[in-house]
């Protein structure tokens, strides 16, 4: 199976430019350096696959094959980029990093969604997960690359931690100029905005949510990321988990905070996901630490010089501990924040990740603005559903129905079910349908 990792993804393919269309309405997106506008008979992937207005290698590997999406929305897609000097997304071969896309459908119901893609995938990461659905509904749609793409994202910027720090501002940039797009496009201004996204994006919904109250009306987070300076993070997880699982020791991983009853998805996560994050984010917050080893080396032994395997976050000198405070989360959210996270997630366990930022925002007495549902069977993409179809459970439809829920909250207060952990259904279409509450 392809390494899909939805914290350092695979590389994308080619798109094409997307068409000019002298007809589409005039609309400018502010502080762009380039934009190019279509008007579009759909701006769903079922007519953006025809058209070129998307990349599926973007989005490939984040849903089950059953999922259903609807389609047939035609409106303004507008692409183009914000200055910038870091060059991972080649989409439309403009190898520019701070890519958007911005989504007008021609039939609004007065909201803005905006995202940020999830692991360093590019643009359109959520065109199948999170645009069509909105798109659907109404919602004008804008997202961003996040600023720096790829497995080596962590090579931009400056200090370490500016490849992250430059995600929260990007996203709040897309959110200022996606706002007065809406304006300029309907002639008022967007009644409601949300936040939402998942993994990498679910960590800038709530930082969004935390720091940015003026531009969102709520978020939805779909397993986001936590980021604390004194853990628990990607670094005092993964390398833990990575010498345990070497070792054949099934209670050390589980003490690095991995659900014991997930250890069928392990070898997976093993092969794919666990060395591969730790490093890239290891190189973002501690670049020191390898010294002269090579960088990205792979499933070194441990005892070699540099090698992650042995990583120990709470032995690392102040700085780290200082470069990951810049991108921290608090708690303290502002504003309607609705959580889903699987309690097999094996990459983000939901132990050392959800459940510790959920006490979080208690501890900072905001959990009257908090929901939080722990989706029982719930892995971290739901592409390995049709694996083990007896014993995962996908997330997508989950997110949408938080989705649902969070919307009557912001529109008439109506606050969604209490708190829970969602029970993986015997029966039904798992990959389609979600009820919020202690029963499904």
């Amino acid at each position: 199976m392809r390494a899909l990792a939805v914290l350092a993804l695979a590389l994308p393919l080619a798109v094409a430019a997307p068409a000019q269309a002298g007809a589409c309405p005039r609309v400018t997106v502010p502080g762009a350096q380039k934009q190019v506008t279509a008007c579009l008979d759909d701006l769903t992937t079922k007519g953006t696959l025809v058209s070129g207005h998307t990349d599926p290698s973007d989005w490939s590997g984040l849903n089950s094959p059953g999922a259903v999406n609807p389609g047939g929305v035609p409106g303004l897609q507008i692409d183009g980029y914000f200055p910038d000097t870091s060059t991972g997304n080649t989409n439309h071969g403009w190898n520019h990093d701070a890519q958007f896309v911005i989504r007008l459908p021609q039939h609004w119901n007065g909201g803005l969604v905006v995202a940020g893609s999830p692991g360093n995938r590019e643009t359109y990461a959520n065109d199948f997960t999170i645009s069509d659905w909105a798109l659907a509904k109404g919602y004008a749609y804008a997202a961003t690359d996040k600023g720096n793409t790829g497995a080596e994202f962590y090579r931009d910027g400056v200090r370490p931690g500016d490849a992250v720090a430059e995600w929260n501002r990007r996203v709040s940039e897309l959110a200022v100029a996606a706002k007065t797009v809406v304006r300029q496009r309907y002639g008022r201004p967007a009644r409601t905005t949300i936040a939402a996204g998942q993994s990498n994006g679910g960590y800038l919904v709530r930082w969004q949510i935390e720091n940015r109250p003026d531009l969102f009306d709520g978020g939805v987070d779909w397993e986001g990321t936590l980021f604390t300076a004194d853990g628990p993070n990607l670094l005092t997880v993964l390398p833990p988990a990575l010498r345990a699982y070497a070792k054949g020791d099934t209670a050390g991983v589980a003490a690095a905070g991995f659900a014991p009853e997930s250890d069928f998805l392990w070898p997976f996560h093993y092969q794919y996901y666990w060395d591969l994050t730790q490093r890239l984010y290891r190189e973002e917050f501690d670049p020191d630490y390898d010294g002269d080893a090579e960088a990205g080396t792979p499933f070194c032994a441990s005892g070699t010089p540099g090698c992650d395997t042995d990583y120990d976050y709470a032995s690392r000198p102040a700085a780290v501990k200082q470069a990951v405070a810049r991108v921290s989360l608090t708690g303290k959210i502002k504003r309607p924040l609705i959580i889903v996270h699987g309690t097999l997630d094996t990459l983000l366990p939901i132990r050392e990740d959800s459940d510790v930022y959920a006490r979080m925002i208690a501890d900072r007495h905001r959990d009257r603005l908090l929901r939080y549902y722990r989706v029982e069977g719930g892995n971290h993409v739901d592409s390995l559903y049709p694996a083990f179809p007896d014993r995962l459970r996908p997330l997508l439809p989950c997110f949408r129905s938080a989705f649902t829920a969070l919307e009557a909250w912001i529109a008439t207060g109506t606050p969604p079910p209490p708190n829970a952990t969602l029970p993986r259904p015997a029966t039904g279409d798992l990959e389609n349908t979600c009820t919020l509450g202690a029963t499904p």
